[in-house]
């Protein structure tokens, strides 16, 4: 099988969904409404409450438009193949294929450059509170957050054309989505090129990862010393953290499985770690957030009370 125009690949994880299919449909469709609805809701009150425009809020708002668009690279097709009959469930093409790497891609190295920039965010507050707006200044802020989007549009783009060129034996992608290691293993070349630069990007995000584990080794450093500070760790570090923990166990859980794992073994397992960092991130966050962060909860509130006033 070349890569040419017309080629399809099947998604062979959906094969364990042959039952139930309509049952999984009604939880994605719920699931995909929820994640949009809390991240939407984040999002609109951040830009409404000219109090909540600081750099932590601004980078929060950010972490929830990647989680709209990450959750929108993997719902919708699971949703059209959960309602398709079977000879057409699981089929996409290889264009298509390649959009949803891209995207789901650019979602994750975007999740963990977001989430080391937002552990910096939290370094320069608690361990250089006087310097804060002077360093943390609104340029800084947008340029974090270009970056953050560029870099992770530049590795999966580069991703991308270095699949483009593999020409392909094989059609069978054993996942329920496209990613870039299943469409790699399907060349009749060498791959040596694509697996360097997967490593290249590895071990260029677990750089991000000791930089976020050094911001915090000096953040609890730092929050010992007071009260105050100890509050401000409690407040907006813990989100942060238990969002930390939970992307990147899943996502380490994922990788290490999909080149190392047997595809024989723990298929329900296999395929619920491969969709919980495209799922439950995107629903966690705002919601972490939301409930933890007193300025977010008093917003969301105030807003609410305002249109169920603007009804009556």
């Amino acid at each position: 099988m070349d890569n040419s125009t017309g080629k399809v690949f099947v998604l062979q994880g959906l094969n364990e969904t042959t039952s139930n299919k309509h049952a999984y449909f009604v939880v994605a469709l719920l699931a995909y409404f929820f994640t949009i609805l809390v991240n939407l809701t984040l999002i609109v009150t951040i830009i409404l409450e000219k109090t909540l425009h600081d750099p932590m809020f601004i980078f929060l708002g950010n972490l929830c438009v990647n989680g709209i668009f990450g959750a929108s690279s993997f719902y919708p097709k699971l949703m059209v193949d959960l309602l398709s009959n079977s000879s057409l469930a699981g089929v996409v093409s290889y264009e298509a294929c390649l959009v949803q790497i891209f995207i789901i891609y650019n979602y994750v190295f975007c999740e963990i450059t977001t989430l080391a920039v937002m552990a910096y965010d939290r370094y320069v507050a608690i361990c250089k509170p006087l310097s804060y707006h002077s360093i943390i200044t609104p340029r800084k802020v947008m340029q974090l957050l270009l970056f953050a989007w560029l870099l992770s549009f530049c590795e999966s783009a580069v991703g991308m054309g270095l699949i483009a060129r593999l020409p392909l034996c094989g059609f069978n992608i054993e996942k329920i989505y496209c990613t870039n290691w299943g469409v790699v293993k399907l060349s009749c070349v060498d791959t040596t090129v694509n697996n360097i630069y997967g490593y290249t990007l590895i071990f260029s995000h677990i750089s991000q990862a000791v930089m976020i584990l050094v911001s915090y080794v000096h953040i609890v450093k730092a929050s010992v010393r007071s009260q105050e500070q100890r509050n401000k760790f409690m407040q907006s570090c813990l989100p942060h953290l238990i969002s930390l923990t939970n992307f990147f166990m899943a996502l380490v859980f994922d990788v290490m499985y999909a080149r190392y794992g047997s595809y024989s073994r723990l298929h329900a397992l296999r395929n619920f770690m491969s969709l919980e960092y495209l799922v439950v991130p995107p629903l966690l966050n705002p919601l972490i957030y939301g409930l933890k962060l007193n300025q977010i909860r008093r917003r969301i509130f105030r807003i609410c009370s305002r249109k169920i006033h603007a009804l009556k």
